[in-house]
């Protein structure tokens, strides 16, 4: 079935000029781009994107990290699209992230993460309302899709 993820590349993907990879590497598993935006966050979007954080010790750093730099918002569709997001994206704490996934192969730092992709279907929801608004989603047909 399929199922939307909201991702977002963090500021140190764009330092480092390594969007197209990403979104590369994304693209190649058969993920379809339905929405992207380049964007300056707001600190009051960046605490109410992660307002299950607040209180812990790793959230000021965290939105001030989010909101220090340009930032590369999408969503992308596919079956089971959340799962294989994760996948591709590696554990969240760069040493457990295996190499050949983004964080293992971008990352050292959990506090600079490179990439936050949505951990839930309800989690999409929520993230993609709060970046995109629906008119911003283009659902197109993808004629590939069958061999994937």
């Amino acid at each position: 079935m399929s199922t939307r993820c909201f991702t977002m590349l963090k500021p140190g993907i764009l330092n480092r000029r390594l969007v197209g990879e990403v979104i590369s590497r994304l693209e190649k598993k058969g993920l379809k781009l339905i929405g992207l935006k380049l964007m300056n966050i707001s600190t009051e979007l960046a605490q109410e994107h992660y307002a299950e954080h607040k209180g812990k010790p790793f959230y000021d750093p965290l939105v001030d990290y989010i909101t220090s730099g340009p930032v590369v918002a999408m969503v992308w569709q596919g079956d089971d699209c959340v799962t294989l997001v994760r996948k591709l994206a590696g554990s969240t704490k760069p040493s457990d992230a295996q190499p050949g996934t983004i964080r293992g192969d971008f990352c050292v730092h959990t506090s600079n993460n490179v990439i936050h992709a949505s951990d839930s279907d309800e989690s999409a929801v929520r993230e993609i309302n709060l970046f995109f608004k629906p008119e911003e989603l283009i659902d197109w047909e993808d004629q590939a899709a069958i061999w994937y």
